[in-house]
């Protein structure tokens, strides 16, 4: 029975996301919703100037409809689509103005995290006063047990929480590497969710499914990208089920492609400032300092899926 209950909305939302999708290219080409590519960029990607953008609308889609058809059975899946939508908000406004206004860094930074704090105090706030979440976290390789953080659960879910969102954020960046390394810590999110008797499952597998049918469009060389109404929704949709499952430290763990994207890009934008032009990277994010190293899409997103997979087993050990 368990098995089915993965099953279903994973199915469903592969099915969904693989038809939205192919209607939703055309529109998007019609509407000229095209990736802007920064001039500064890896030169490489000029190629993909003007591939539709805006895809994560077509996944976001599955998910949001898959998860509507079993919240008449599991209602506590309500805060992590909430999260997931306020970040998948801001992150069509954020397309919005870059393929409209064709401006290639869209929302101003500050205007961008503005938003993504109010919809994270708002989720956080809902946690604390949920008895069945509360402010106590799983401490890894504690065999499932809690701490009560207290006063510091807010800032430190605001860390964990941005951190994560744009990790994901940053990680989409090659063809098809968001989505894979995801899918894989969807599956993982799904799996401890319905070990732990909690709602959330259906959204991970529905997100795990939907990504599937995605990468069918997204995967190199790619018809379409996610864009921020994607990659910002899938941070949230991480974050979002971590801290639900009382697991946000667990996301240092099988997110730490997340985080190795967020550092690389703070690493190389400190130490250009503090060295007056060096730096550590070729590129940062560090996706494409593999890039520029003689690594290919395909391979840097096997890469860091393989790892992703790895870091999801060491994430079922560090909690069991």
């Amino acid at each position: 029975m368990d098995y089915l209950k993965a099953f279903l909305p994973a199915f469903i939302a592969f099915i969904l996301s693989a038809v939205f999708c192919k209607v939703l290219i055309p529109w998007l080409r019609k509407l000229k919703f095209g990736q802007q590519v920064r001039e500064e960029g890896n030169p490489e990607h000029l190629k993909k100037q003007g591939t539709p953008t805006m895809g994560g609308i077509g996944f976001l889609c599955a998910v949001t409809v898959t998860s509507v058809i079993f919240a008449f059975f599991v209602p506590d899946i309500v805060p992590v689509l909430l999260l997931t939508s306020g970040f998948a908000l801001t992150g069509f406004i954020d397309d919005y103005i870059k393929v409209v206004k064709k401006r290639s860094e869209g929302f101003k930074p500050w205007q961008k995290l503005l938003c993504q704090i109010v919809f994270t105090a708002a989720f956080l706030i809902f946690c604390r006063k949920d008895p069945d979440i509360g402010t106590e976290v799983i401490i890894p390789f504690t065999h499932g047990k809690t701490a009560d953080l207290g006063w510091f659960y807010i800032p430190f879910g605001l860390i964990a929480i941005l951190g994560t969102d744009n990790g994901t954020n940053f990680a989409d960046g090659l063809d098809g590497l968001c989505a894979s390394v995801t899918c894989v810590v969807a599956a993982l999110l799904g799996f401890i969710a319905m070990k732990a008797g909690n709602g959330s499952y259906v959204v991970s597998f529905a997100f795990m499914g939907a990504l599937m049918g995605f990468l069918i469009y997204n995967a190199y060389p790619a018809k379409v990208f996610m864009g921020d109404t994607g990659s910002l929704a899938l941070g949230g949709f991480v974050a979002g089920t971590a801290f639900v499952l009382k697991a946000g430290w667990f996301i240092l763990i099988f997110g730490m492609i997340y985080v190795i994207e967020v550092l690389s890009v703070i690493l190389q934008v400190g130490y250009f400032k503090l060295t007056h032009g060096k730096r550590i990277f070729k590129m940062a994010p560090i996706h494409h300092h593999f890039e520029l190293s003689g690594y290919s899409e395909t391979r840097i997103v096997a890469l860091f899926t393989s790892v992703t997979a790895l870091l999801a087993l060491a994430t079922v050990i560090a909690l069991y």
